[in-house]
């Protein structure tokens, strides 16, 4: 078994985190919403394309926000949330590291 290709354990751990935070339907519902947008949308439009709660799609874009798929902005009394391209840039990446074994350089 060839082990030199293994993820180190701080990427793996992220990458753990990631996949982790993506394991909600409704989650990568909303990051779906906000990753095809123009621009940054309001949380009352990330509700209406989902169909769920205000307080659903926020506690989603809490999680999201964590693992910086988002970034939420206020902006006066509501919530712009953008799309994190970096990250969305890094996710096929990742999964293509776990599958050949190894890591993708930075």
């Amino acid at each position: 078994m060839n082990t030199s290709n293994s993820l180190p354990e701080d990427v793996a751990d992220e990458y753990a985190r990631w996949f982790q935070c993506l394991a909600d339907g409704t989650r990568i519902r909303v990051l779906n919403v906000v990753a095809n947008a123009d621009g940054p949308l309001k949380v009352g439009e990330i509700v209406d394309a989902v169909g769920k709660s205000q307080s659903t799609v926020s506690r989603h874009l809490q999680v999201l926000a964590a693992e910086r798929f988002v970034f939420c902005e206020p902006d006066g009394v509501r919530t712009l949330v953008r799309i994190n391209d970096r990250c969305m840039k890094e996710l096929p990446d990742a999964a293509a590291a776990i599958i050949a074994g190894r890591a993708v350089a930075e």
